[in-house]
């Protein structure tokens, strides 16, 4: 005879829903009740008077602001697009050309994602700002790189050397799960190695592409430190003029209109770069 389990004597069972409501609990503090203010805040007007959709209608028809939305599209997708460019070439040569140092490279481009943004803008200021390193050196030449660093290809250049990572540690992870033997099989029937790396590697990767590019678009439309602090008054986006409006302009009404399409924007690139993570897993 088999003995019986004794039933389990002591406190009941706690229900699992019960864990569930300390986390939406905080998120709901946390996170949602600053979000509806936002929200009721747009349908105000300056005085914090109820304007019903006005603000939303002057905000939005705003010459300024419409600007702004390009400028913050132009400067991600040309970030995103250096990103994808420079991540793949520094991928492809970590994976497949192998060199003495290169697992400290890796570590190095990884140690860029925990410095501060700021500091990206900051180095390149002395490096190819108006008084940095240079123009003193192209100055007694008659050369001159100019206010470079403060335009909107300035900031581009920024935003590239920053985010780049962003594209290397996934692409560098899909390419390692590469097999090497297609890559001997392609060379064997004479294929060149930029036909090789088109045909045969990239497509492979395209998933963590991607994925990598749908996140660094991401990162780049809300960047807000690096254009701060290229002092590029030229290069207004979003995060720029809602940062005016609200802090220099105390117009929170009309930030609070940019905030939630920055928010509906941000979130909609979000669900897209999910899509792509998912699809890539399969």
């Amino acid at each position: 005879m088999t003995a019986t389990a004794a039933p389990a004597v002591g406190r009941p069972a706690v229900p699992r829903w019960v864990w569930v409501l300390p986390p939406v609990a905080f998120i709901l503090v946390a996170v949602g009740y600053p979000l509806v203010g936002i929200v009721s805040r747009t349908f105000t007007d300056k005085a914090e008077r109820p304007a019903g959709l006005a603000t939303w209608e002057s905000t939005l028809t705003d010459d300024a602001v419409l600007s702004a939305l390009g400028t913050t599209v132009q400067v991600a997708a040309l970030s995103t697009a250096g990103c994808l460019v420079a991540g793949t070439f520094l991928a492809l040569v970590l994976a497949f050309v192998p060199f003495p140092g290169s697992g400290g490279v890796v570590r190095l481009i990884e140690a860029v994602v925990s410095f501060p943004s700021f500091l990206i803008p900051l180095a390149l200021g002395v490096l190819l700002g108006p008084v940095g390193v240079a123009n003193a050196v192209l100055g007694p030449l008659g050369m001159s790189t100019g206010s470079f660093t403060s335009s909107l290809w300035g900031v581009v250049l920024a935003e590239i050397a920053f985010y780049t990572p962003f594209v290397v540690r996934p692409v560098l992870a899909s390419l390692r799960q590469f097999p090497a033997d297609q890559v001997n099989v392609a060379s064997s029937l004479g294929a060149g190695p930029l036909r090789i790396v088109g045909r045969v590697i990239l497509p492979s990767a395209l998933p963590a592409l991607a994925a990598a590019g749908s996140l660094t678009f991401l990162l780049t439309l809300n960047e807000f430190g690096i254009v701060l602090f290229t002092g590029a008054k030229d290069v207004i986006t979003l995060p720029m003029l809602i940062y005016t409006r609200s802090i220099v302009g105390q117009d929170f009404a009309s930030a609070a209109v940019l905030a939630t399409v920055q928010l509906v924007i941000s979130v909609g690139v979000y669900v897209l770069y999910r899509l792509l993570v998912r699809k890539g897993a399969r």
